[in-house]
């Protein structure tokens, strides 16, 4: 039984920062790739950005390229989500899901995920 649980989620500021993460609970195969997605209420969940089992950044989507940064620690089957200058347009919960058969490419889609967390709030306001 695979299991992803979100943290760190929560109220913040404009420009704030603010760090969200993952843990991979049960048994996977040491080449997984993981990724964040978000959804705003009323809208698709969408693509945020993926890293490989390596900790490679495998790509970002173009509205939080260079403000969120994915980093991974493996021995401790965490993933994390830095992301820095929140905007209220970040407001969103946010999804981990876990690419148990990576293929190095598709990665931006949902349907590439085979396990997915059960997301973590993040709410942008002044």
């Amino acid at each position: 039984q695979v299991q992803l649980v979100e943290s760190g989620g929560g109220p913040v500021q404009p420009g704030d920062s603010l760090t969200v993460s993952c843990t991979v609970a049960g048994v996977l195969r040491d080449d997984y790739s993981m990724g964040w997605f978000r959804q705003a209420p009323g809208k698709e969940r969408e693509f945020v950005g993926a890293i490989s089992w390596a900790g490679r950044s495998l790509s970002y989507a173009d509205s939080v390229e260079g403000r969120f940064t994915i980093f991974r620690d493996n021995t401790k089957k965490m993933i994390h989500l830095q992301m820095n200058s929140l905007q209220p347009a970040d407001t969103a919960t946010y999804y981990c899901g876990a690419d148990v058969n990576p293929t190095g490419q598709d990665y931006d889609l949902r349907s590439e995920y085979e396990y997915w967390g059960h997301g973590t709030q993040v709410t942008v306001s002044s």
